[in-house]
């Protein structure tokens, strides 16, 4: 969510493969500064950069993005290690410990197993150093650079480099990351650029000038960039996407979602880890029209936003699998328990493959176990989230060069439990809406996830939700065993109603009886090991930031919105009073004709150019 882009780009475009000099009034700065500051501005450093800031709000920047930034250099750094071996070269990141590294073919998203070969140093050729250009290394994109802080990371701490463009379509962005570029001495590598990314994206493609990387991370929904996005990553390239519209991806406006993405998003529990299949589900449909399909590398869902990396192949006879990786969900709106509708069915005849229509519904007209209506949601992606293979690559790497990042202790804890998630499980339950659901009080996570096991199904957590069950058991050994542990905890039956979902669900006798006896394996590793899965609040208000205005001047704060706008419906009076509070729409635009008698506020002077409020 660095990026912000604006309608005020005007002129020719600079080449985006050409680094760009500097004008005079970035060479210069005039006014009162301190070096290349000025005293109205802020040095922020991050990693190993350092960024002037405006402190008005004209450029966007979110200091909680950090944990993004740092997975980002992480992850790349792994993949352009593994790009740059195939040809030969190894590269060396400063601090990092020499440690045998695992064979991992990312071609089908499938792991190889067994150590490295080690190279006897004949023939090799030098190890790309930060900072240097490697003319073998890959070319990067970041289509909305804002203050160019992660391209400017990326050159500082990433090795492997031929090239950065840093593109954004605001022009004071790209005035301040030219600064930022010089700032930090990386102009050989970085690139400052002003376009419209989509067209920047169209242009490589057509030139057949592809990027290596592209990063999308823009403030809101990255829905218009992917069409481009699939067409100019190179064969086997890395797409790194982030979306911060999580309202509309978590199910609380799911037609904004369809127009978007492509897919019905659901209001339930497991909406974080569905939000994630909604964007594979999306790539992978731009792509496949391209006949080009997605290989998920990594894909989280952390604070107010998710962000997946994924490579971009081509190959017809794959793309044809494609519907059967997506799947559409019945979710009960009484109990929650929801089912899965593959789109495609795929069967294999020796080396051949058979395509052809799904079957189903997997469900009645109502749910059987709560006799309530079912929700359609989807189509989203029903493969795998991860590449198991390539994130213990990344935690390796990690683990041999402690103190590289300033988010490194949360970003080992977050994909520890990556690695311990159930990749053949779509979505979860919540320990707590199972309980809620019968009206009992909740089993402890341990008691849960080993009544699981005593029964012979596997378990896990979701690095998505705190209270996860994510499990291949089916919902009637759930409420199985919410029904043995309502026998031991029982609830008052007599305040239940004949319709509710509790009365149905316990009205039934379970046919398994669960033992809740705490077992070793119940409890996960990263658990043991008491990792930073979930970390608190880093800060107040430390959500998603006020958008940037690309005419300059700080934004009204989210925090001053949701005070003027809290609880305005409950404190609305008959004398409308309350409404005092809020500009007249039509005063400022200079067409109010209602003067005085206007029941909203005139306070704020008309726009300039309009006319004034005639009198009433």
């Amino acid at each position: 969510m660095e990026g912000e882009r604006s309608q005020e780009a005007n002129g020719s475009y600079p080449k985006p493969c050409e680094e760009q000099p500097p004008t005079s009034d970035l060479a210069v700065d005039t006014g009162s500064c301190i070096g290349h500051v000025k005293t109205e501005e802020t040095v922020i450093t991050e990693g190993k950069a350092k960024i002037i800031f405006p402190n008005a709000n004209e450029v966007f920047y979110n200091p909680v993005q950090e944990f993004n930034r740092d997975l980002t250099c992480a992850v790349i750094t792994e993949f352009i290690r593994l790009q740059l071996s195939a040809k030969g070269i190894q590269i060396a990141v400063p601090g990092e410990e020499k440690v045998e590294k695992v064979v991992v073919d990312l071609s089908e998203g499938e792991k190889e197993a067994g150590p490295e070969p080690a190279s006897d140093g004949a023939g090799a050729q030098p190890a790309p150093v930060v900072g240097e250009v490697c003319e073998d290394g890959v070319r990067i994109l970041e289509g909305l650079a804002a203050s160019g802080l992660r391209s400017i990371r990326f050159a500082k701490e990433v090795p492997g480099l031929r090239a950065v463009v840093a593109n954004d379509f605001s022009s004071k962005a790209v005035e301040l990351m030219a600064r930022n570029i010089q700032f930090n001495g990386v102009g050989h590598l970085v690139t400052p650029n002003l376009a419209d990314a989509r067209m920047l994206m169209y242009q490589q493609k057509a030139e057949k000038n592809p990027f290596d990387i592209i990063d999308l991370d823009p403030y809101g929904s990255p829905a218009t960039f992917l069409d481009a996005a699939v067409q100019a990553v190179s064969e086997g390239g890395l797409l790194c996407v982030t979306c911060t519209d999580m309202a509309v991806m978590a199910g609380n406006s799911g037609e904004t979602c369809y127009s978007k993405y492509g897919a019905m998003s659901l209001k339930g529990k497991f909406c974080h880890e569905m939000a994630l299949r909604l964007i594979l589900h999306s790539l992978d449909l731009r792509a496949n029209c391209y006949q080009r399909y997605i290989v998920p590398l990594l894909s989280v869902s952390v604070d107010f936003y998710i962000r997946v990396f994924v490579r971009v192949f081509t190959g017809q006879a794959t793309v044809k699998a494609s519907a059967s990786k997506q799947a559409l969900v019945y979710h009960c709106v009484g109990c929650g328990t929801h089912h899965l509708q593959r789109l495609g069915k795929m069967t294999s005849h020796g080396s051949n493959f058979k395509y052809s229509a799904a079957s189903g519904p997997p469900v009645g007209p109502s749910c059987e176990y709560c006799h309530q209506r079912h929700q359609l949601g989807g189509p989203m992606w029903a493969e795998p989230l991860h590449h198991l293979a390539f994130v213990q690559r990344v935690l390796l790497a990690l683990g041999s060069n402690p103190g590289r990042f300033g988010t490194q202790d949360r970003i080992q804890g977050v994909l520890s439990m990556v690695t311990e998630e159930l990749s053949d499980v779509p979505l979860y339950y919540t320990l707590d809406s199972l309980s809620s659901t019968i009206h009992c009080n909740t089993p402890s996570l341990l008691q849960f996830r080993s009544a699981l096991l005593h029964a012979g199904h596997r378990v896990s957590l979701s690095h998505a939700c705190k209270n996860a069950i994510k499990t291949d058991a089916p919902p009637s050994v759930l409420w199985d065993i919410m029904r043995c542990w309502e026998r031991i905890h029982p609830v008052k039956r007599e305040r239940l109603t004949d319709t509710s979902p509790a009365f149905h669900i316990l009205s039934v006798e379970p046919t398994l009886q669960a033992c809740f006896a705490i077992r070793e394996d119940a409890n996960p590793r990263s658990r043991k090991q008491g990792l930073k899965r979930f970390q608190e609040n880093p800060e107040a208000y430390w959500g998603p930031k006020a958008r940037a205005r690309a005419g300059g001047g700080i934004s009204t704060s989210l925090q001053d919105k949701r005070k003027l706008h809290q609880n305005k419906r409950k404190e609305r009076g008959e004398d409308g009073g309350h409404l005092k509070n809020i500009p007249c729409k039509r005063f400022k635009e200079g067409s109010c004709a209602l003067g005085e008698k206007c029941c909203y506020s005139h306070d704020v002077a008309p726009e300039a150019g309009m006319p004034a409020c005639p009198p009433p």
